[in-house]
Parts: C-alpha cells; sequence; structure tokens
C-alpha cells in the first residue's frame, strides 16, 4: 500500500510539472504575439532565452517518467498515463519553439512599420492557447470528449490561417515591395496554424490514455 501510495504521489508531481510547462508554453505563445503587436523587441529576446526554460522542463520531466517506469513497473491505466504524458511534453516543447520562431520574426522585422493592422494573427493565438490548456484539463478530467471536441476546433485557427495569407498574398501581388513584410507575417500565421495541429496530437494521446486506443481524430499533423 506504502508503495503505490508513493508511485501515485509522484505521478501526480509529473503531472503538475506538466501543466506548469503548458502553461509556460501557453504563456510564450501569447506573449510573442505582443511582442509582435508591439514591436516589442526586448520582450522577443526574453522568449527567446526562456525557452531553454521550457526545454530544460522537457527533459525534466522525461527523466522522471522513465524512472517512475524502471523503479515501480506500472501497469494498465498507470502505464499508459506515462505514455502519454510522455507524448505531450514532446507536443509542448515543439509549441514552445514556434513560440520562440515568432520571437525570432519580432526582431527580424524590428521597427519596420507594420504592413497591416494585427486582427486574425492574435485571434489565431488566442484560439491556439485555450485549446492547448483546455486539452491539458482533459487530460487531467479523464475526458475523452473534451479532447474529441477540441480537435474539431483546429478548423477555426486553419480558417484564419488560410484568410490571413490570402490577405498578405494580395498585399504582395498589388506591392511587391511589401513581400519580405507580408512573409514575414505569414511565417507567423503559419507557426500559429502549427501550434494548434500540435494541440490536436495532444487530444489524441489524451483519447489514448482514457480509452487505450489510438486513433487519429481530425487531421493531425507532424
Amino acid at each position: 500500500m506504502e508503495i503505490r501510495t508513493t508511485f501515485h504521489k509522484r505521478l501526480r508531481q509529473i503531472q503538475d510539472d506538466m501543466l506548469a510547462m503548458g502553461s509556460m508554453v501557453g504563456k510564450a505563445i501569447s506573449r510573442s504575439v505582443e511582442a509582435l503587436k508591439h514591436r516589442d523587441l526586448e520582450m522577443a529576446r526574453q522568449i527567446i532565452t526562456e525557452d531553454q526554460k521550457i526545454n530544460r522542463k522537457r527533459f525534466e520531466i522525461e527523466e522522471n517518467c522513465i524512472q517512475l517506469i524502471a523503479t515501480q513497473q506500472p501497469m494498465a491505466s498507470d502505464l499508459r498515463n506515462i505514455i502519454c504524458i510522455l507524448n505531450i511534453i514532446t507536443e509542448l516543447e515543439r509549441i514552445g519553439d514556434y513560440a520562440e520562431g515568432i520571437a525570432k520574426i519580432v526582431l527580424m522585422i524590428g521597427d519596420e512599420p507594420p504592413l497591416k493592422p494585427l486582427i486574425d494573427i492574435p485571434r489565431m493565438a488566442e484560439k491556439a492557447v485555450d485549446m492547448l490548456h483546455r486539452s491539458l484539463d482533459a487530460l487531467i478530467n479523464h475526458n475523452a470528449e473534451d479532447a474529441r471536441q477540441i480537435t474539431t476546433e483546429d478548423d477555426e485557427v486553419d480558417n484564419l490561417y488560410n484568410q490571413v495569407f490570402r490577405e498578405l498574398l494580395t498585399f504582395m501581388i498589388e506591392d511587391p515591395k511589401t513581400i519580405t513584410r507580408a512573409t514575414r507575417l505569414i511565417w507567423v500565421a503559419h507557426n500559429l496554424e502549427r501550434s494548434a495541429d500540435r494541440v490536436t496530437n495532444i487530444c489524441e494521446r489524451v483519447v489514448f490514455f482514457v480509452t487505450g486506443k489510438m486513433e487519429e481524430i481530425g487531421a493531425s499533423r507532424y
């Protein structure tokens, strides 16, 4: 009994660390778009530096998961939970990379005048972050239906991306001098679209944990 109590205590700590990492990643995405909106180069540099903390958190959680498997030999749902967490932290680390990528684009843009008011890109970021937080809630609450529902919302992010792409393409066609600035904003939108795709992957792992079955939900992309 004491061994199982210790096991579940350590597993809860790993889950808490995963949620903390999810919070770090969500903030990084939100702040990267804020830095873009306000041309805040210092904030962009901070996001790039802090990505190392996200990477270290991922490796710390991964090491703890491996130790828990090796020392406790969990079975059934406990093992699925740990495997799920191992996959999720990989997805979280990738989303953190997208935030870092946006911050680097902010530094490339520097103090260039904005090509257009940012409307859809902040919406993409807000939606992706909301999906991320709810996907982790679905894991903690063992709610496969919520996870499935979240994957359907990826279409909203895709539609916003397509809208951004078409609008910026129009700018480039009408005035070739805008190509560089427009292309950088397309890169930002692409990173946000991929972030939402990663959340879809997380939701698939949640469904696996709850049901024990691997299934592709929505349009999962790697």
